[in-house]
């Protein structure tokens, strides 16, 4: 009796456990006819001779069995022809087919509950039957799309048949159309699969080979991707089923820092400005060659700084026994003509200049070659504004020019002129190594033609005043007017350190900047306001927001850095974009800022909006300290039981 029982019971267990299993099942709905003609409007639905023909039948084989499932009775519905099978041994495969689509629009709303319950979607057509196609393109897939996109059913769209001019795989050439009349093209059918985001397969016929290989590997994938899904589902159902089980409070993500604004880059616009109306603090003049004329003013700082040959030309021996002529354009070995040199006299010194601006030397160079001569101010702004726009260069030669020849050769001599190799291409990669700010890289901290000395902290800091006066509207204001800086070589900078002073010159000169700390980012913001350079102010804050964001919580909570104290000099510094920033940066971290002294030295405005920032809020700290109390609550009572 007692092994007659554990037989029983077990037996029990396994059928309870078989009858689990074999509840899953997978529901296929098929739309479409694979046969030319289809069904029409009061034709009777095909019978089981026919069906045996279709596609998912010979899919299933002869395990299919006609008839509606008992599970799925409720859905049924006379427009399809339901059969069930099993696939994967134990798994219950539920078909609907309705090999028409007039059929459809006698009931909708039935039909639409039908596809709500569908696993997967199976649309067929035939190749053959055009007429039946673009029923389905133009009057049913416009219904579907939507409703495809928002259940996100798998489809499977199949094209049965072989067209007419079929002698192999499908013609896709778009000259080949001997069967447009009656055939659906390639071309329209894989349209139609986009456009429903449907798997697409042509199947030339229903033998075991396409229908087993192509289109049962394609329905097998879907089939176990949809198992898959299933049995996710169930254990979380199984789970919510807990009447104790206790759900913590959902934490809200904090929320997303103000972005820091920085502006676009006005270093070329500078340079600009410098040939144009920089007259003033220029020290090389050009004339024309044949006929003595000025041509035009320039800087030596910024051409040597561009152009090797400049720097040769302008720099060569200072001891001569008398003035020679130089020119530094000649290549040793037959190259192009002199373009420049140096007049006659020599470079002259201590030239009377106007009210207000140190006398100096000033360096005349004639330009020999004609083409140069006429583009010279083409040329000069194409240096100026950092010897990289090669494409602009060229249409403002072609637009002055209007020879292609001799476009083509003064490009030439302007590459020889700034140091470029001979047929090297204009690759965005080339041009890095002279991009826009890079060309006066070399004259930062140089005494190369530098005509003042900034003194900072005991510090001999050079620099160039036609770079200062372009970059900085404070220092063109201190060197153009009737300021004693104007007049001194040696100008004392007080109330800041060398080391910020340096690296604000570094902007000015490369346009850009990067401190080595929080601290220094806020030194060189304080000199950025100072001399009003925006771009600068924003860059910093930007380098204070990086270094804040990139520490972790510990370090934060130790750091001897006071981001309450750096709110308050962003504030007192009118860098309105950072004092933002640190609310929220302070708002969303304020477990760690709440509980240190200088927390205090906020004022009510800023401590109301922090309050309101906060993360965590005071609502989900209350809500998981009940959660806390009920869990221990919980755990007691588990105890008393046990």
């Amino acid at each position: 009796m007692y092994e007659t029982g554990e037989e029983n019971g077990h037996h029990s267990v396994e059928q309870r456990n078989e009858t689990a299993v074999t509840t899953m099942s997978i529901q296929i709905v098929a739309l479409g006819s694979e046969c030319p003609g289809g069904v029409g409007p009061g034709e009777e639905i095909m019978g089981q001779g026919q069906l045996q023909g279709g596609l998912l039948w010979s899919y299933l084989g002869h395990g299919a069995l006609v008839g509606p499932c008992d599970l799925e009775s409720s859905m049924h519905n006379p427009a399809f022809m339901e059969y069930t099978s099993r696939v994967f041994g134990d798994v219950t495969v539920v078909v609907r087919d309705c090999p028409s689509w007039d059929l459809l629009d006698s009931d909708w709303a039935s039909v639409r509950k039908v596809l709500e319950q569908a696993d997967i979607l199976v649309i067929k057509y035939s190749v053959t039957d055009k007429l039946a196609f673009q029923q389905l393109r133009n009057g049913y897939a416009p219904r579907l799309r939507p409703l495809l996109r928002h259940w996100g059913v798998p489809v499977i769209l199949v094209a049965v048949g072989a067209r007419l001019n079929d002698e192999g795989p499908p013609c896709t050439c778009p000259l080949c159309a001997s069967d447009w009349s009656s055939c659906v093209p390639h071309s329209e059918g894989l349209q139609l699969s986009r456009d429903l985001g449907a798997t697409y397969l042509e199947l030339p016929s229903l033998n075991h080979v396409f229908v087993g290989r192509y289109f049962g590997s394609v329905l097998e994938y879907f089939m176990i991707q949809c198992l898959k899904h299933k049995a996710k589902e169930r254990p979380e159902k199984r789970r919510g089923n807990k009447v104790n089980d206790l759900r913590p409070p959902h934490l809200e993500q904090p929320a997303r820092l103000p972005p820091i604004r920085v502006e676009e880059s006005s270093f070329s616009q500078d340079m600009q400005w410098l040939l144009e109306r920089g007259v003033q603090f220029a020290d090389v003049a050009f004339y024309a060659g044949d006929s003595g004329k000025e041509l035009g003013w320039a800087h030596a700082a910024v051409l040597c700084a561009v152009s090797p040959y400049f720097r040769q030309l302008l720099l060569g021996p200072k001891n001569r026994e008398r003035p020679q002529s130089r020119c530094v354009c000649r290549e040793r070995d037959g190259g192009p003509p002199s373009l420049l040199s140096t007049w006659d006299g020599g470079i002259i010194d201590d030239l009377p200049r106007t009210e207000g601006h140190l006398t100096g030397r000033l360096s005349r160079l004639v330009v020999k070659d004609p083409l140069l001569c006429m583009c010279l101010w083409e040329t000069l702004m194409f240096i100026y504004r950092g010897a990289w726009e090669w494409d602009h260069l060229q249409e403002a030669l072609e637009e002055k020019l209007k020879n292609s020849l001799a476009v083509a050769e003064l490009m030439e001599r302007i590459r020889s002129l700034i140091g470029k190799e001979k047929g090297t291409r204009d690759t965005p990669s080339a041009r890095a190594a002279q991009l826009g700010p890079q060309t006066l890289v070399n004259l930062f901290n140089s005494p190369l033609y530098s005509d003042v000395i900034f003194m900072v902290q005991g510090s001999v800091l050079p620099a160039h005043r036609a770079v200062l006066v372009a970059r900085c509207d404070v220092m063109a204001a201190m060197f153009s007017g009737k300021y004693a800086e104007a007049r001194s070589r040696v100008v004392p900078i007080h109330g800041v350190s060398s080391d910020t002073f340096l690296s604000f010159l570094e902007y000015l000169y490369t346009d850009s900047c990067c401190p080595a700390s929080v601290l220094q980012a806020m030194a060189v913001l304080v000199c950025a306001e100072m001399y009003q350079v925006k771009r600068l102010q924003h860059l910093c804050e930007v380098c204070v927001c990086a270094y804040l964001q990139s520490m972790p919580s510990r370090e934060l909570s130790s750091t001897g850095i006071s981001v309450i104290r750096l709110l308050r000099r962003a504030k007192c510094h009118n860098a309105e974009q950072l004092y933002i920033w640190l609310l929220h940066f302070i708002a969303n971290n304020y477990l760690i800022f709440s509980h240190k002294p200088d927390f205090l030295e906020l004022s009510e405005e800023e401590r109301e909006q922090v309050e309101r920032l906060r993360w965590p809020s005071r609502g989900y700290l209350q809500e998981l300290s009940e959660y806390q109390q009920r869990r221990r609550k919980l755990r007691k009572s588990r105890c008393i039981v046990m």
